[in-house]
């Protein structure tokens, strides 16, 4: 059945390859900060390990409403590690970082993603897509802030 929410479907094709990247990006991070949580060490690392747990709990989150927001624009989510490797603009690590160098790199990830969601908002704004705008915005907060909280763990 065709899709008549009163964006065109190259407005939606548009909208939905830019949450392909945001959703890669996320679920990259998501994969990233999981990983920490397991492997972090050091003085810091009850701190951490809560902190990395609430992170990727709510990067999982996160992904879900990315990936749906994508369906009900009518296309498919990416899912598979290949497309996430080949979509996404955070690189992993081969090596478990120090606890200091997992959060540089944590602050690192949220701002690639507040970067990505943000070349999002001109295709969404031009088709009139709320929701979108909506789900993007609440993506910057989350990202913003939680770069800021990382942030000021590296303080002196």
């Amino acid at each position: 059945m065709d899709i008549d929410i009163g964006i065109a479907e190259k407005d939606r094709k548009k909208i939905a390859d830019g949450l392909s990247h945001l959703l890669a990006d996320t679920y990259t991070l998501y994969l990233k900060t999981h990983n920490y949580h397991w492997n972090v060490t050091g003085p810091m690392f009850q701190t951490l390990h809560l902190m990395f747990e609430q992170h990727y709990t709510e990067l999982a989150l996160a992904v879900d409403a990315v990936a749906e927001r994508i369906r009900a624009l009518g296309f498919p989510a990416p899912g598979t590690y290949g497309q996430f490797v080949k979509l996404s603009s955070i690189k992993e690590e081969a090596e478990i970082p120090t606890a200091t160098d997992m959060i540089k790199n944590l602050v690192k990830g949220h701002e690639a993603v507040a970067r990505t969601a943000r070349t999002i908002f001109p295709a969404a704004e031009k088709a009139s897509d709320e929701p979108t705008a909506d789900l993007l915005t609440q993506r910057l907060q989350v990202h913003e802030k939680t770069a800021w909280m990382l942030r000021s763990l590296l303080e002196k």
